[in-house]
């Protein structure tokens, strides 16, 4: 087992390489989804949208386990579980700096009227490299 700080893991994360984040369902069902990563403070910080259905999820439950998938090698991965915690505090300057790693873009082109974005930061209990 690693943690973020490694540095197989923080250049991974460092470029724009996709994650899938699961949660689970009120019915004990996963729910996956793609999702924009970084780090922050020892922890893995993702975004989203309130009301949308996985961060739903983890305010019922914030037991989360992201894959983050090398695009130029699709069998090295890090896969981080652990506890989600959100704010909406910062969590606009947070989408846009994602849109900057993500797009090349300086601010979310994708923003609805009168949506209310939340940073979830993961705390992890286990952290997994592997490299092929």
């Amino acid at each position: 087992m690693t943690d973020l700080q490694d540095a197989n893991v923080q250049e991974l994360l460092g470029r724009p390489n996709f994650g899938v984040i699961s949660t689970l369902n009120p019915d004990g069902s996963i729910l996956s989804n793609v999702i924009w990563v970084d780090t922050e403070d020892g922890s893995l910080a993702v975004n989203s949208a309130v009301g949308r259905k996985w961060p739903t999820n983890l305010e019922r439950d914030p037991r989360t386990s992201v894959a983050v998938i090398d695009s130029e090698n699709p069998y090295s991965f890090v896969e981080v579980r652990g506890s989600a915690a959100g704010t909406t505090d910062g969590a606009d300057e947070h989408i846009d700096s994602l849109a900057k790693k993500y797009l090349g873009q300086d601010e979310y082109p994708y923003r609805q009227p009168g949506e209310q974005r939340i940073k979830y930061l993961i705390s992890p209990d286990h952290v997994r490299f592997v490299k092929q």
